[in-house]
């Protein structure tokens, strides 16, 4: 018999707040943290936006000897899983470690190796000795454990923008399957770089709205495409038996993953098999889709993917769909990639908690492709037991989740 799987600790670094309760606070109260790129020069680029994360000092939760051997988006990991673990009052040295593990999702690694092309063609020795702990996307999941203890499984995933998600089921099933007891996980992301912003934009991917706080603006008739964001959204899942254990306060309860791979396009997505990856979500769960209180889209402000989705839902829900509450925390956050479904994650189990609904903001002209209930502009008192999470990658990788508020 699977075991069942609980939440017990939350953390966020994100570009509307450093703490979770940050970031509570600016997705109840609409905040965008879109703004002008600092991180690198963007003179000639045409995009020049980005939902970057403010006033992160990482020595404030690591030795600086790890944040200056790791790169930004570890440092992020890090970070976040250091507020998770106190979240959920989890000392590591008083568990078995072996059965604590780590699955984050990550890519921002990678990119860094791109922006080394020039040094490496030209000055080959004067790259960063510690480069390899800088791109290798398997150190960001290597490093939260080395900082924490963690000896049991520990895996680095890469689904695209479905790798949150992804990251949160894979955790679910080594608890499930007795390999741990524990799981660190979620997402990690930090590509707001030359390379990517030069892909991207290429792509006609981004917004290219010039007031940054009406760039993201998902569902509405006037999206012209996403904007790049980064950070870090970690949870601490654990067993039931173990959380009750050690009396561990329990958040919510993780009880469904689906995934499908559209196996249709490069770039563009099938509502079909979006469906099918939240159909297998609710058969997991064992809920019927009468079960869903609200709906946290991927809603990426992109034209395909918004339509898409929207279309995906009703196959889904039928005429219940236009009754369930949706909304996209990318319309404040950006899209984070990588770690986009854990900060979905996150966001779920306060909504659990506190009985509000995030606003999509920015929405503001109705698309009759875009019909549903998008929380427009402000958020929305209402108790939601049974929360579900979309997450579809680019290529076709796709993967939903459900959170449910726990009970005995």
């Amino acid at each position: 018999m699977q075991r069942r799987v609980v939440i017990t600790g939350l953390g966020a670094v994100t570009p509307i707040g450093n703490t979770v309760e940050e970031y509570w606070q600016g997705l109840i109260n609409g905040k965008s943290g879109i703004g002008p790129i600092t991180l690198f020069d963007c003179t000639k680029y045409h995009v020049k936006i980005a939902a970057e994360v403010k006033g992160f000092d990482p020595v404030r939760y690591m030795h600086i000897k790890r944040a200056d051997r790791n790169s930004r988006c570890t440092q992020f990991a890090i970070a976040a899983a250091k507020m998770a673990l106190e979240s959920a009052n989890l000392d590591i040295s008083k568990v078995n470690p072996e059965m604590v593990g780590v699955t984050i999702a990550t890519s921002g690694m990678t990119t860094l190796l791109v922006d080394y092309a020039e040094v490496l063609n030209t000055r080959p020795m004067r790259v960063d000795p510690l480069l390899t702990n800088k791109i290798a996307p398997s150190m960001v999941a290597a490093q939260v454990g080395l900082e924490f203890g963690a000896k049991g499984p520990n895996t680095s995933l890469n689904s695209a923008c479905s790798s949150g998600n992804d990251a949160l089921g894979t955790a679910m099933s080594r608890i499930s399957q007795g390999d741990a007891d524990v799981m660190i996980t979620g997402g990690a992301e930090a590509q707001i770089s030359a390379a990517p912003f030069a892909c991207m934009t290429i792509l006609g991917a981004l917004s290219r709205t010039p007031d940054p706080l009406k760039a993201s603006r998902p569902f509405d008739y006037n999206r012209n495409g996403m904007v790049f964001g980064e950070g870090s959204g970690i949870l601490i899942l654990e067993s039931l038996d173990h959380a009750k254990k050690r009396g561990a306060v329990i958040l919510a309860e993780l009880v469904g993953v689906g995934w499908s791979f559209d196996a249709f396009n490069d770039t563009a997505p099938d509502s079909a098999q979006q469906a099918v990856a939240m159909q297998k979500a609710l058969k997991r769960a064992g809920l019927s889709p009468d079960d869903v209180d609200y709906i946290n889209a991927h809603g990426t402000s992109t034209k395909l993917n918004d339509s898409t989705e929207t279309k995906a839902i009703k196959m889904v829900f039928k005429e219940q769909a236009y009754e369930i509450p949706v909304s996209s925390n990318k319309s404040m956050i950006g899209h984070l990639a990588c770690a986009a479904g854990a900060l979905q994650g996150v966001a779920n189990v306060l909504i659990i908690q506190h009985g509000i609904i995030p606003p999509t903001i920015n929405y503001e002209a109705p698309d009759p492709e875009c019909d549903l209930d998008y929380v427009p502009g402000q958020a929305r008192r209402k108790q939601i037991n049974t929360c579900l999470a979309n997450s579809f990658g680019m290529g076709g990788q796709n993967c939903c989740t459900i959170i449910k508020r726990f009970i005995e």
